[in-house]
């Protein structure tokens, strides 16, 4: 199952995609990483699909990386009298945190955080920003606004609160049961949404140690003031664009998503792009010609890996939006202005031998029209590590370790190849050729770039570059 691009595609999977015959046609047609969004069914719902995804990878012997989703702390209003209730710029209407079948002077926000954290000035922004509202009297159970943008309230609307910190911690009770299934399932990533501070990120550690890995959703605008230390406690990370859209202007949230993945690929973390890539193929069999260019710009950027939301997981059109995904990014990353991009946003290389090694292994393999570097990993940094450099040939990352073969699929440029442990040099040479030849890589006399860590095994010793010319004995 060899993919001929190097960006990598995720897809959540929900009512339209969640039989077993639906996610193996969605494999088929390029899903790397499959996406399990807590915030909607049950427990024995991803249960089966976690088993379904378990099943087609036996099925296809090639590893299968499968995300779990916290859906976090949801801030809505109450209940409202009549359902609904229209407000008009210039008025002024209350918030109270307690209360029922409330009014314009008696809107229910059951969230005390929010009384605490609130001062004047602050915004707070009601159904994804429909409603815009600005405090004029903060107190302990009542805040007096102003309507910005006049529109409709109606019951449990969600609430945004751009640039205001809640003391308030991303995993609820909710999460934390969620946490502890998914990890007992044995899923490869945990995303956790309403990241805002560093400790939010060292909290979730805390309860998954090395169980899977970590992935920050970077969502909140508090997030970005502490973006390098949340990078660097994270495993992976996704730009959530949809909330992050919400409470940032929407003309900053391209150059932000350029940064953020300048920032990651200089960290050697994978970073996924996602919301509203394909938006139209929930219910048309084509995207748009701006959805096509904002897939293809995610290319540009060097993302490692591009994600799709309501069209695989509710959509009419998920098998079609898989392929649609994939014939963009194939398009893009062919395209003879792609290298030069790439290449210009390179980070600076950092000042070690392991680095050192890693992207000496891309630009050799460059210079020798190698058709592929194969990389020895036992904890995926090894082929992180090349993957920065974003070479031109493929990276045939092979493990010892389930798990990290299953992490691997997020990786930009990595084939990954579960694979027994090697004892020897010797060994070494032997199982890059085998290899690089039945997964139909290269053949003789190709010569391919083999990257490794001596002593053999020990997680983190990049430092070992062979040529090996197939066929010669």
């Amino acid at each position: 199952m060899r993919r001929y691009r190097r960006a990598k595609i995720v897809a959540t999977v929900g009512p339209a995609s969640a039989s077993p015959e639906m996610l193996k046609e969605l494999f088929l047609a390029g899903v790397d990483t499959f996406r399990l969004n807590f915030s909607h069914g049950t427990h024995g719902d991803h249960a089966r699909v976690h088993a379904a995804i378990r099943s087609l990878e036996t099925e296809m012997n090639r590893p299968i990386g499968i995300l779990l989703d916290l859906q976090g702390p949801k801030i809505r209003v109450g209940t409202i009298k009549g359902g609904r209730m229209p407000v008009e710029a210039g008025e002024g209407i209350r918030f109270v945190l307690t209360g029922t079948e409330g009014d314009r002077m008696a809107i229910p926000l059951p969230h005390p955080e929010i009384f605490a954290a609130v001062a004047p000035g602050d915004h707070l922004l009601i159904d994804d920003g429909r409603v815009r509202v600005r405090v004029t009297g903060p107190g302990e159970d009542s805040i007096d606004a102003e309507v910005v943008v006049g529109g409709v309230i109606s019951d449990r609307k969600g609430v945004n609160l751009p640039g205001t910190v809640l003391d308030l911690s991303p995993l609820t009770a909710k999460d934390r049961a969620d946490l502890a299934f998914g990890l007992e399932l044995g899923v490869d990533w945990i995303a956790l949404s309403f990241v805002q501070k560093p400790g939010d990120m060292i909290e979730a550690r805390g309860l998954i140690g090395d169980q899977a890995g970590l992935v920050a959703k970077i969502e909140k605008p508090s997030a970005l003031d502490h973006i390098d230390d949340i990078i660097r406690l994270s495993d992976a990370v996704m730009v959530a664009r949809g909330d992050l859209g919400v409470e940032i202007p929407h003309e900053d949230v391209p150059g932000r998503q350029k940064e953020l993945v300048r920032a990651c690929r200089l960290a050697v973390k994978p970073v996924i792009v996602a919301t509203q890539m394909l938006d139209s193929m929930v219910a048309a069999p084509t995207p748009t010609r701006a959805e096509a260019s904002d897939v293809a710009t995610a290319i540009y950027d060097g993302a490692d890996a591009v994600m799709l939301s309501a069209e695989s997981a509710a959509g009419r059109y998920p098998r079609e939006a898989v392929e649609m995904m994939d014939r963009i990014i194939r398009s893009t990353e062919r395209h003879k202005l792609y290298r030069s991009i790439i290449e210009a946003s390179e980070p600076s290389e950092e000042q070690t031998a392991p680095h050192a090694v890693a992207a000496a292994a891309a630009d050799l393999a460059e210079v020798i029209h190698a058709p592929a570097i194969v990389a020895f990993t036992s904890s995926g940094t090894t082929a992180a590590r090349i993957a920065r450099k974003r070479p031109s040939v493929p990276i045939l990352a092979m493990t010892p370790d389930r798990a990290v073969s299953r992490r691997l699929c997020l990786l930009w440029g990595a084939h990954s190849i579960l694979s027994e442990n090697v004892h020897s040099y010797e060994e070494m040479v032997a199982r890059s050729a085998e290899t690089a030849m039945a997964e139909e890589f290269a053949r003789p006399p190709d010569q391919i770039v083999v990257v490794a860590g001596i002593p053999f095994g020990q997680a983190g010793t990049t430092n070992n570059l062979r040529v090996i010319q197939l066929g010669q004995a």
